[in-house]
């Protein structure tokens, strides 16, 4: 009996171990409803670059070249690439076999039509199933460019149509997206059947329905992330990824000029900002890049002095009062320009407040638009309306430097980077964000319990 007994044991724990192996098996099927801030009216990429919605591109469109984790490039659509002398001349090669939603076969023709849209002051030629891009000057980090989600690859006017791991089944502009798996896909068919998108959704509607069960991926802002958790729910966030900086509409005109911006960035208590206005979502910074991503980052220190502010502002002898300008639709704007304003009044300086009109600086939000460093510096000076960075070799040394001098053009002032966050229900397995917040939704499938 009692070696029955231990039979009878051993193949229930047999059954359970693969019972339990099944339930956390992956497997394809479902629908997965998420909710979104934005609200693209159309879904082209350069559309949805400007409107904030690099997510909605990455699930419909494909770029030639991708990026890992660590910012290298990795083949795409094209499976290598080769530089000319000079790095003005590139050769892209194709992936054979590649089908966009509407049909049509990738073809080098299709490529540079879409490049050259995208890139008007490139020339991009096809040549068999290469494709080449000439720029006007020496651009050795072409590659890393071409991954970044403005960059991908559309066939089809006005009805614009991808080769991503999503085709669409329905688009409503501004309101709701029904995208169903791409079955041909070259990186393998994605787990899920579909996903249902509702767009223009804020912070606390998303909540609402994550809890009620109407959606299964809700957005949380950086500020609502430790709440977010306290409350029980399942949160993945990136690396700080955003940055928060005052931008100046133009250059210092004169050495007073220089002075009071020097004043007003030793006057922001920026630790203050992120602890207490951002409930920690984020890191305070003196930097235009994240220190996990340059690796210099904090050599550049958030100093706050208001003795030192002080003594800037003398030098800047009398001036007129500032205008801080501020986005409205933010929900934390204007909290973080008070504060803003509150420090400099310590310091001397006297801010105001607009939310429209002319302005000196404007509280601007940066995303992070890619993993490499040259292309993620470059993209946030554009932004940031600053001069371009030159990065010489591309050495450590010399990246630092192209930092640094963007900073002392005294045209932005780094006050925060923030994190970003998504709230899950429990059914959703394998969901991974990158450093930079990128969703990666090609391996998400659903469970039927909780894991």
């Amino acid at each position: 009996m009692r070696r029955f007994n231990l039979l009878l044991l051993a193949a229930s724990s047999v059954i359970c171990s693969v019972a339990a192996s099944a339930a956390t098996r992956p497997h394809y099927g479902g629908t997965l409803r998420v909710a979104m801030h934005e609200a693209p009216q159309s879904l082209d990429p350069l559309s949805l670059a400007q409107v904030g919605a690099p997510h909605i591109s990455r699930l419909l469109f494909d770029t030639l070249v991708a990026l890992d984790d660590r910012g290298q490039p990795q083949p795409a659509l094209a499976t290598s690439w080769q530089a000319e002398p000079g790095n003005q001349r590139w050769r892209f090669t194709l992936r054979a076999g590649v089908l966009f939603s509407d049909g049509a076969s990738l073809e080098a023709t299709a490529v540079a039509a879409s490049l050259r849209s995208a890139n008007p002051d490139w020339k991009v030629l096809p040549v068999g199933d290469v494709v080449v891009v000439q720029t006007g000057e020496p651009h050795p980090n072409l590659p890393a460019e071409l991954a970044l989600p403005r960059n991908g690859i559309v066939h089809g006017n006005p009805q614009v149509s991808g080769t991503g791991p999503f085709w669409v089944a329905q688009h409503v502009a501004g309101k709701h997206l029904s995208l169903v798996a791409n079955d041909q896909y070259w990186g393998g068919r994605p787990f899920l059947d579909s996903m249902e998108i509702d767009f223009g959704q804020n912070d606390r509607d998303q909540m609402t329905s994550l809890d009620l069960g109407r959606i299964d991926f809700a957005e949380v802002a950086p500020e609502n992330i430790r709440r977010a958790r306290a409350e029980g729910h399942t949160v993945e966030s990136s690396s700080p990824s955003e940055l928060v900086a005052l931008a100046f509409a133009t250059p210092p005109r004169n050495e007073e000029e220089t002075h009071l911006r020097n004043a007003l960035a030793l006057s922001i208590d920026t630790s203050a900002i992120n602890n207490v206005v951002l409930q920690g979502g984020g890191e305070s910074t003196g930097a235009l890049l994240p220190n996990w991503l340059s690796g210099y980052g904090f050599l550049f220190t958030e100093e706050t002095s208001l003795e030192h502010a002080r003594t800037e502002r003398t030098l800047a002898k009398q001036v007129a009062p500032l205008v801080l300008a501020y986005d409205p639709q933010d929900p934390v704007a204007r909290t973080v320009a008070e504060r803003i304003l509150l420090n400099a009044r310590d310091a001397g300086i006297t801010l105001q407040l607009t939310t429209s009109g002319h302005a000196d600086m404007t509280l601007t939000r940066v995303s992070l638009p890619s993993l490499n460093i040259q292309t993620a510096l470059t993209g946030i000076a554009l932004a940031l309306q600053l001069p371009m960075p030159s990065f010489g070799n591309g050495s450590a040394n010399d990246l630092y430097v192209a930092e640094k001098t963007l900073l002392q053009s005294h045209r932005a002032i780094p006050l925060v980077y923030l994190r970003s966050g998504v709230a899950l229900q429990p059914a959703i397995r394998n969901f991974n964000m990158s450093p930079n917040g990128s969703w990666q939704m090609n391996n998400v499938w659903l469970g039927a319990e909780k894991p």
